[in-house]
């Protein structure tokens, strides 16, 4: 933890009070996995996965964030159109989202939900396919598990709740198994990291997974490029100029021969007490790391950090070792990577 606030803390939570929370968590975390019935669950998930048309999500209250969470989450998959549907504005006109061969799914932890049992009749007349996923005391899906057209069973021994009213169990029980049906989705459709990247494009993960070289490198004007008979001090500037903190030794045809970096100029400095009549050639390092232009990004950054000592920069080569770009860390760690 950082720094403490500055407000009194005379009333304290015990350790063994967090102990029991967190071990009666786990215990009925446990409880509800052990204890699911698989065969209705692959059932359910053989449902979403063949859908024929769109899958809604709907609850009240707790459940109304978990059903928000799965229909956010299905959605992001990229296979299955999912929507969430809250059931009080179904009921004044957003009914109208649904159509024959549509399915709702119905997240209630008693099965007793009458703002969902309402919605049911009306959702069958849209020719929905609904199910409920509930964790009823009958194991049966309480009435609106009878009023549906099948009902998913999570088994709960209890919320962590002193009372055991409130609930802080069952709702990431229910979140959880959405995961799982999400995690068993994905595996089965055999989800490509490129093709669940195409829907994440702002994040991280999407960056990571679809940035390439050539979309964050600097090309053309933005190179600092300088022959091998160039004097260095004739070069500080250009190498100044182009913020990369280096300079991109070619050759006529624009082959790279190597480079020379600030550290070269220092270490340079060290052993020989001046540069003045020194050329770049002299003492630029000609096996330099590179990389090609259409390999991913975060390779970059990983062959950047690689041993023996880190780089903060990379030339883009072609087949023909002709220079076409660099690559910077600060480039990289701009592009959010």
């Amino acid at each position: 933890m950082g720094s403490l606030p500055s407000f009194s803390l005379d009333k304290d939570v015990p350790l063994p009070v967090l102990y029991h929370s967190a071990n009666s968590q786990v215990s009925h975390f446990t409880h509800s996995f052990r204890n699911l019935n698989f065969p209705e669950v692959q059932t359910f998930a053989k449902i979403l996965l063949n859908a024929p048309g769109a899958i809604f999500f709907s609850g009240v209250g707790k459940s109304s964030n978990v059903a928000l969470e799965w229909a956010e989450t299905f959605a992001s998959l990229g296979i299955i159109r999912s929507s969430y549907l809250c059931p009080l504005k179904a009921l004044h006109g957003n009914l109208g989202s649904l159509f024959p061969n549509d399915i709702l799914v119905l997240l209630s932890k008693s099965g007793a939900s009458e703002e969902l049992i309402k919605l049911v009749p009306f959702a069958k007349t849209k020719g929905a396919y609904i199910i409920a996923v509930t964790s009823s005391d009958d194991g049966k899906g309480g009435l609106l598990g009878k009023v549906c057209d099948t009902n998913v069973h999570l088994p709960l021994s209890g919320e962590i709740c002193p009372f055991g009213l409130a609930p802080l169990t069952s709702p990431a029980v229910h979140e959880a198994f959405g995961g799982i049906i999400v995690a068993s989705l994905m595996e089965t459709n055999r989800l490509s990291k490129e093709h669940y990247a195409t829907n994440h494009p702002a994040g991280r993960i999407g960056k990571r997974l679809i940035l390439k070289v050539k979309d964050v490198m600097k090309k053309k004007s933005e190179l600092p490029l300088c022959k091998e008979s160039d004097m260095i001090m004739e070069q500080l500037a250009e190498s100044n100029n182009k913020g990369c903190g280096c300079l991109l030794v070619i050759d006529d045809s624009n082959r790279l021969i190597g480079t020379f970096t600030d550290g070269d100029l220092r270490r340079t400095l060290v052993s020989s007490g001046t540069v003045n009549n020194l050329t770049v050639g002299q003492v630029c390092n000609r096996n330099p790391r590179t990389i090609t232009a259409d390999m991913m990004a975060v390779e970059a950054m990983e062959k950047m950090e690689s041993a023996p000592s880190p780089v903060q920069f990379l030339p883009v080569i072609d087949g023909d070792n002709i220079v076409i770009g660099i690559v910077t860390l600060h480039g990289l760690v701009s592009a959010g990577l």
